[in-house]
């Protein structure tokens, strides 16, 4: 691991300096922003990048021995103030690298408060920068598997879990995107949280998109989890989605696939919780391309645990790999044909205390560290006895509309 120097850090109060988005600068662009709340980020001033199955507690252990030698002065006092990391989590603890970013920058909107973090330095006040030129001449092809080589894999999963091997597997495929010159994140970063504002939009070491699911915030001592799972595409009919939306909570086959992700999350608190709340039933949230089936589970942590530790025995959940876990994730490295990356990982931020907010990444895409004309774009499908590979697909194209739409001009 490498050596750790103290870091100087001090949050001040800000006037309104617009939109949060608008004050990233061309360049090592962190964000984590929600209907114009959040934090974005930029620079470094300390950054961490781990492997393997105990890549959240090494995580945990660096993010100690930073936390209690940094000297912090922190005039707001709000959730995401003082010192503050962004992270990205690799989704399979074989592969992949996962990575912690201390920003030398950090600007802040919450409840009305706006304010800057600046560690290292002398405090800076953000502007807004220059609007981001938008991708040129962006083609799309298949990823690392074709689309009728991904239909062929569903129908592999159904059969398995036919018999009796696995009760859900979740099977991801990528599309490649390409454009004529580097592309300047902010652009699609921008066009995501524009589109989505329900959803968060996050930018983390080259990895963005925007998600509707929350694995992970703690707060005080409260864990809450949002768990999606079961989907449906949106006609534009405003009649006809909400007819689909009340057949959606009734789809014997989506409802298995939710209560799926809810156990494996309520499991996964009650070791840490006690008390935890779970709705007698979902709700339907509307985004803009697609609806899901969604529940929000809640838990007060007893055992003083922080959100990366929480995070350690949260994920992989059911909602992104599938259950039995391990019988789920073996089966996803057999025939799934792709290297997830940092796709259907926690993505998101910590400060001092532990507490802090945590996405699953997904309608994402990720720049191809050698070459920043290049993204991988995501997406995935919930696979149980009922699934039909057409239909699937069909899902999956749906939800890889909103990178897609993000990288047009």
């Amino acid at each position: 691991m490498p050596g750790l120097s103290l870091l100087t850090v001090s949050t001040v109060r800000l006037d309104d300096p617009g939109p949060l988005l608008d004050l990233l600068p061309d360049s090592s662009a962190l964000a984590w922003v929600q209907g114009g709340e959040g934090l974005v980020g930029w620079g470094e001033a300390a950054r961490l990048e781990v492997s393997g199955p105990d890549r959240f507690t090494q995580a945990q252990a660096w993010w100690d021995d930073l936390v209690s030698a940094a000297e912090v002065r922190d005039d707001v006092r709000l959730p995401g103030t003082g010192l503050v990391a962004f992270g990205s989590f690799a989704f399979d603890p074989r592969t992949g690298t996962s990575v912690l970013v201390v920003p030398q920058v950090v600007a802040g909107h919450r409840d009305g408060v706006w304010w800057v973090t600046t560690t290292g330095g002398d405090t800076v006040t953000p502007r807004p920068q220059p609007r981001p030129v938008p991708p040129s001449s962006v083609v799309f092809a298949d990823g690392a598997v074709t689309g009728a080589e991904w239909m062929a894999a569903v129908e592999t999963a159904v059969a398995r879990i036919t018999a009796g091997e696995v009760d859900k597997v979740v099977l991801a495929r990528a599309l490649e995107a390409r454009a004529a010159a580097p592309v300047d994140l902010r652009w699609p970063l921008r066009r995501l949280a524009e589109d989505y504002p329900g959803c968060w939009a996050f930018a983390v070491d080259g990895l963005l998109g925007a998600t509707p699911e929350v694995l992970l915030r703690l707060r005080d001592g409260v864990a809450t989890s949002r768990v999606l799972a079961g989907t449906l595409r949106r006609t534009g009919d405003a009649n006809e989605d909400s007819r689909r939306g009340a057949a959606l909570g009734r789809s014997i086959k989506d409802v298995e696939e939710h209560g799926y992700g809810v156990r494996s999350v309520v499991d996964s608190l009650a070791g840490h919780c006690t008390d935890v709340e779970v709705p007698t039933a979902p709700f339907v949230l509307e985004l803009r391309n697609v609806m899901h089936l969604a529940t929000d589970v809640r838990g007060t942590v007893t055992d003083a645990s922080t959100s990366l530790q929480l995070l350690a025995s949260l994920h992989p959940s059911a909602a992104v790999c599938g259950t039995p876990t391990d019988v789920a994730l073996d089966l996803i490295r057999e025939i799934e044909g792709l290297d997830r990356g940092r796709y259907a990982g926690p993505v998101g931020w910590i400060d001092a205390s532990g507490d802090g907010e945590w996405g699953i990444a997904l309608r994402c895409a990720e720049v191809d560290p050698a070459d920043p004309r290049r993204l991988r774009l995501f997406a995935g499908c919930g696979i149980v006895a009922g699934s039909q590979p057409l239909h699937e697909l069909a899902e999956s194209n749906a939800k890889l509309v909103p990178m897609r739409d993000a990288l047009q001009d």
